[in-house]
């Protein structure tokens, strides 16, 4: 996956497993936020002590799609890439691989809204966002 520039290690915890001893759809989710705060992170576009409420975003739309179980102690790695800017949203793409081999577990596409929670409305994507998203991704 060399279209990707940003990854971020993550644990398969037990917590995360269903009956059948895989990883249960739903944890992807979670991977993926968690991989998207982290980009976000290293954009210099949020931080640790920011709060969400100052300029966020709300997932207007995901897809996922699953290509292989991942079970407990399978050294993972999430992806993310933002592919598109719009005027009030970008879209992420992202992936849960294996660390080691490179094989993929999931794929999917997340369409965030950036949001004004005191004013709950969308607001556009900050031009500070805009420019730093475009320069680490070629955009």
């Amino acid at each position: 996956m060399s279209e990707f520039k940003f990854f971020h290690p993550t644990e398969v915890r037990y917590g995360d497993l269903d009956p059948q001893g895989h990883v249960n759809n739903a944890k992807y989710l979670t991977y993926f936020e968690q991989a998207r705060i982290y980009y976000l992170i290293q954009l210099g576009l949020f931080n640790r002590d920011q709060s969400f409420m100052e300029v966020g975003v709300i997932i207007a739309d995901i897809h996922i799609t699953y290509h292989s179980t991942t079970h407990y102690g399978d050294p993972i790695k999430i992806a993310v890439r933002t592919t598109k800017i719009g005027n009030k949203s970008f879209t992420t793409e992202q992936c849960v691989m294996h660390a080691e081999t490179g094989q993929v577990m999931a794929t999917g596409t997340v369409v965030l809204v950036t949001f004004d929670y005191e004013g709950l409305k969308p607001i556009p994507v900050p031009d500070e966002w805009r420019q730093k998203i475009g320069e680490f991704e070629g955009l």
